[in-house]
């Protein structure tokens, strides 16, 4: 099965490399993943509604370009940017980070928070679980207010997350969503299971395609 994957942001090439590492050590068996930069026309990133909305058109507009050969396409971001909502009729089909592992999770009956790095990406997730059909499973949506750099600073993340988690944990969520695609977050030490979005929504994948 091979998918690619566009980054919903104008990354540079230490930046690609590190995330492409990341899919290759979390992809399932029978799973290959490229990754591709989005190109320059989209933001640097992503910090209030303006540049969600760029990077939707550029992500859609990189996935329409992607050619043939992959058995599904993704935006590498957990704001699901160009994913329908529903079924589309395309040649090759285009899902999400998002809407696999949070239906993933919905679906073993699991009420579940998430944690983004700012206001402006937890109010378009927030949207995306609604259209989803997902609201009575949310917990709630905890905003981090991280800069853009923490997301390849593991560290400066997770210092961030045992509050949050916890305060979501308290609202009623048995696992929290971690609001980045390209996020490592440490395992056993928070108040709630935080869900790697990216690892889960392969394994989704992978599942569904074998059965």
């Amino acid at each position: 099965m091979r998918a690619l994957s566009v980054t919903p942001i104008h990354l540079p090439p230490e930046e690609i490399a590190r995330r492409q590492a990341r899919y290759d050590r979390l992809a399932p068996a029978g799973l290959t993943i490229e990754l591709r930069d989005v190109g320059p026309g989209a933001p640097p990133a992503l910090d209030d509604e303006e540049s969600i909305r760029v990077s939707e058109r550029e992500v859609a507009a990189a996935l329409a370009a992607a050619g043939d050969g992959w058995d599904v396409l993704f935006p590498d971001c957990v704001l699901d940017p160009a994913v329908p909502d529903g079924p589309a009729d395309q040649r090759v089909p285009v899902n999400g980070l998002l809407r696999l592992s949070s239906m993933a999770l919905a679906a073993k009956n699991v009420r579940f928070g998430a944690v983004v790095r700012n206001e402006a990406i937890g109010e378009e997730l927030g949207r995306r679980l609604k259209a989803y059909g997902l609201d009575a499973y949310v917990a709630g949506i905890a905003v981090l207010e991280l800069p853009f750099d923490a997301v390849a600073e593991g560290e400066t993340w997770n210092a961030a997350l045992g509050e949050a988690v916890g305060a979501l944990a308290a609202q009623g969520a048995a696992a929290v969503i971690n609001g980045c695609s390209a996020v490592d977050v440490d395992e056993g030490r928070f108040a709630a299971e935080v869900v790697d979005p990216t690892a889960l929504a392969l394994q989704v994948l992978v599942a569904g395609r074998a059965s």
